[in-house]
């Protein structure tokens, strides 16, 4: 492993630490900064799926004593008493996922055919588009939502596993849509956040077994570099969560997704005119 592929996999992970928890998008923000350290715009998408492996460790740790509970109240499932108490999480997370999976496959492929006929600069430029809308639709869901509701439904469980699926597109913000999804069936944005995340981990665990099997292995990167980028992502991702469930309600995220946007199809224009 050379120094240069040590630090790009060192800065993927810490991208990938910090954005996965915000509601602008991780993977489009690591295949911007991939992309800009010159990987190909079609690996640099396969590879920021893939990198989503760490932080659903960190998820995953971070929920640890839910994650039990859910586990435990399977053996006592039953279809009539799906969404009561403590099974409605359970249902949620698996009826979400298969909405997930049914809407964000098909785009995946799009995604990835797509992206490998862009140029970099016009890659960039497509993120920032999708950015903006990821804040439009923040800045909507935050006008409407009256919060209160604390157990998912059947509806929702559809409304929120399609709305992930979307999230497949690079610059489509997966908490962002999630969440923003949540708040708009009014729940409260600490509420509307940890069922997002909760529903992060299933998700990207299917994202990155998508990436591998359709590239038939790691995606453009060598085992220790992304071993090095996955512990990193762990690492970092496991230490912002806290910090953001204690701000989720002060800080402007449309905001962010604006600005980020705004710089990207900035930056990206300009590129694709350089090139």
């Amino acid at each position: 492993m050379t120094t240069t592929e040590l630090l790009v996999a060192i800065l993927a992970g810490i991208v990938q630490g910090v954005v996965e928890w915000l509601p602008v998008s991780s993977q489009g923000n690591l295949s911007l900064v991939l992309t800009l350290v010159g990987t190909d715009p079609a690996v640099a998408v396969q590879l920021a799926l893939f990198l989503q492996l760490g932080t659903t460790l960190s998820a995953a740790a971070y929920y640890r004593d839910e994650i039990a509970t859910i586990l435990n109240t399977l053996p006592g499932w039953r279809p009539e008493t799906a969404y009561d108490g403590d099974h409605a999480i359970a249902t949620y997370i698996v009826v979400a996922s298969l909405f997930t999976g049914v809407v964000g496959i098909p785009l995946y492929v799009l995604a990835v055919d797509l992206v490998s006929d862009l140029t970099g600069g016009v890659f960039i430029a497509v993120i920032g588009v999708l950015l903006v809308i990821t804040g439009f639709l923040q800045r909507a869901s935050d006008t409407v939502s009256m919060g209160g509701r604390e157990t998912p439904s059947l509806v929702d469980s559809i409304l929120v596993g399609s709305a992930q699926g979307f999230a497949i597109l690079p610059g489509i913000s997966r908490s962002g849509v999630t969440a923003s999804a949540l708040l708009f069936r009014s729940y409260d944005p600490p509420t509307a956040f940890r069922l997002s995340f909760l529903l992060s981990i299933p998700a990207s665990v299917g994202a990155a077994a998508l990436t591998l099997a359709s590239v038939g292995g790691l995606p453009g990167i060598a085992p220790v570099p992304a071993a090095v980028a996955l512990g990193v992502s762990a690492v970092v991702g496991y230490l912002t969560i806290d910090a953001l469930m204690r701000v989720v309600e002060r800080v402007p995220f449309a905001t962010v997704c604006f600005a980020l946007g705004a710089l990207a199809i900035v930056g990206g224009g300009g590129i694709a005119l350089v090139v």
